[in-house]
């Protein structure tokens, strides 16, 4: 698309027929006139040009100044808008590969699914809508580990997330592990920029780093921290006295991860159903909202030389011209 640097500049097309027709010519044997030493050579040349060729000659001296004024408005190329990352908030998906996050509790759309597949689901929805933001991801276990660091490529964290198996880091919990090894990345980008959130079903049981040390370094380090508790609370199995109402979630350590949170100034959500982490991640994003605004960039190619060089051609031609 042709555009125009400083488009004022064609508000000076009408300049000269204003001077001509403004300023009126000093009369003769004024003091006000010019006077040249080399009037007597402009004279030969005018006294030389033919009547005829007047009119295609001011025509050219209008073209002229028409290019020049074309050249000084700055005309440019514009190509196709290309969108850049807005630098938004630095967010770490912390999720636990344990093996009780293959228990089938979590209800999707009527169906029984295991935990990490709900969780595999409702993340990919959380991630896609993050634009602006870098995410990161680790997963853990009995250990901890940085599956993709912080990154505006959120397809790459969400094919990672989408690889991820149960028990790939081991089948215990690090819970303060994880918190540390988030700390480790977080405290590298800007503090108003630093959320953490952490899921887990279970409560801490491997690792080096006690989760409330680690959440207190991170409050030092002013890392948010949400904390999202996952698993049913009461399946029904069938054992050899009949149908029982079973906890598959006794093991989650929901006071520590309240703490955690209150910590850290998070917040801690319990999710016992697919629709209720969904509803979840939904309120994260609105309590973490992304930048919206987008910022697009549009090369731009100068084209000042086109009408620039005409004008140089043109005028040398007059002058030839006038000079002959």
């Amino acid at each position: 698309m042709l555009d125009f640097a400083n488009f004022w500049i064609f508000l000076l097309l009408p300049l000269p027929w204003i001077i001509y027709h403004v300023l009126k010519a000093a009369p003769e044997n004024s003091l006000a006139a010019l006077r040249i030493p080399f009037f007597s050579a402009i004279h030969v040349m005018v006294e030389n040009t033919h009547p005829h060729d007047t009119q295609p000659q001011k025509r050219l001296v209008i073209i002229t100044w028409v290019l020049l004024i074309i050249a000084a408005a700055g005309p440019q190329w514009l190509g196709k808008p290309i969108p850049l990352p807005v630098v938004g908030r630095d967010i770490l998906l912390a999720v636990d590969l344990s093996g009780s996050m293959q228990t089938p509790d979590m209800l999707m759309e009527g169906q029984a699914v295991d935990r990490l597949t709900s969780v595999k689901n409702v993340a990919k929805e959380f991630i896609e809508k993050r634009a602006g933001d870098k995410l990161g991801l680790i997963l853990f276990g009995t250990r901890a580990y940085l599956q993709t660091p912080l990154t505006f490529d959120h397809k790459t964290v969400l094919a990672m997330l989408d690889d991820a198996t149960i028990a790939l880091a081991g089948p215990q919990t690090a819970i303060g592990d994880a918190i540390g090894l988030a700390i480790k990345r977080l405290s590298k980008v800007p503090e108003k920029s630093r959320v953490l959130i952490l899921l887990t079903d279970g409560g801490n049981n491997s690792g080096v780093l006690d989760p409330l040390q680690a959440a207190k370094i991170a409050a030092d380090n002013k890392i948010k921290i949400y904390t999202v508790g996952v698993g049913s609370n009461g399946v029904v199995v069938n054992g050899v006295f009949g149908p029982q109402l079973v906890n598959p979630s006794s093991d989650l350590d929901e006071d520590t991860l309240k703490k955690i949170a209150d910590m850290t100034h998070g917040e801690f959500f319990r999710a016992t159903d697919h629709d209720s982490l969904q509803k979840i991640y939904q309120t994260i994003n609105r309590l973490e909202p992304s930048m919206d605004k987008q910022v697009v960039f549009r090369p731009a190619k100068d084209l000042f030389y086109w009408p620039l060089a005409i004008a140089l051609l043109i005028s040398l031609y007059l002058l030839r011209r006038k000079i002959l």
